[in-house]
């Protein structure tokens, strides 16, 4: 079931035919599994347990609606998308349509926690997302927010997903200034992958080829390269859950609500 709380273009954040033609290729990609499975453990490692109810905003291709249903939790999907949501629909499965740059209704029903993965630099103001991203909670409730890491990284693969910005530790605390929601850690993610993207990004094709060229990013090298990955993130997750990662491609921010 899919409820609408207000209605945006999804061109504006992530160009909507990357997100319903890529789909099935992401939901098989080492990245986006090894993701949802690292949001997950932060869920557990700060008392969010199943059956809590989370609310995944930005849910996308469903990637974390996957591993938050098997793991037992009571999921609601969030997304600008329309279309996206309704390869996701599905009768036991509540899903919103809503545009985080919008005001939300006057009586949304906050959830336990909430994950927003690689959401708030798809916004230009990401303070104000962040502030109507701690409405969606309850007093005490966690939020975890990711995003992508080093500014010196930016290229045209973030220009082709619609990103604003990569952040440090310092910029993304900063988008939380204000917005009701207590920090409670931040740390890194990916750091394997760093010297990777250094040596291998590069430009792109014009607007006509948005498609091919973010496929070209998501195509998966022979085998054994995409068992080396899941190694590598398998090895990286406990390292990123206790902080003692440098650097990385992505940073996760693990924020309360006050209560």
């Amino acid at each position: 079931m899919i409820v609408t709380w207000s209605q945006g273009r999804a061109d504006n954040n992530m160009p909507e035919n990357l997100l319903v033609d890529l789909a099935d290729r992401v939901r098989r990609h080492p990245w986006w599994r090894a993701r949802a499975k690292l949001a997950l453990a932060m869920l557990q490692r700060n008392g969010f347990t199943p059956p809590s109810e989370i609310l995944d905003a930005g849910c996308g291709w469903g990637t974390n609606l996957d591993a938050l249903e098997r793991a037992g939790y009571r999921v609601c999907g969030l997304d600008i998308s329309r279309r996206m949501l309704e390869r996701l629909d599905r009768p036991d499965r509540t899903l919103i349509e809503a545009d985080l740059t919008q005001p939300l209704p006057s009586q949304v029903q906050p959830a336990d926690g909430l994950l927003a993965l690689d959401v708030i630099e798809h916004l230009d103001d990401d303070r104000a997302a962040v502030t109507r991203l701690a409405q969606l909670v309850k007093p005490g409730g966690l939020v975890v927010v990711s995003v992508p890491a080093l500014p010196e990284l930016f290229s045209r693969f973030d220009e082709v997903q619609g990103h604003r910005r990569r952040y440090v530790p310092e910029t993304l605390h900063a988008a939380f200034a204000g917005s009701g929601l207590n920090i409670v850690s931040i740390c890194w993610w990916g750091a394997w992958m760093v010297p990777v993207l250094r040596r291998t990004r590069r430009a792109g094709g014009d607007a006509k080829s948005q498609n091919r060229t973010y496929a070209d990013y998501l195509r998966l090298p022979p085998w054994p390269a995409p068992w080396l990955m899941r190694v590598a993130y398998a090895w990286e997750h406990g390292r990123a859950l206790d902080g003692k990662l440098k650097t990385g491609t992505s940073l996760f921010a693990l924020a309360r609500k006050s209560v």
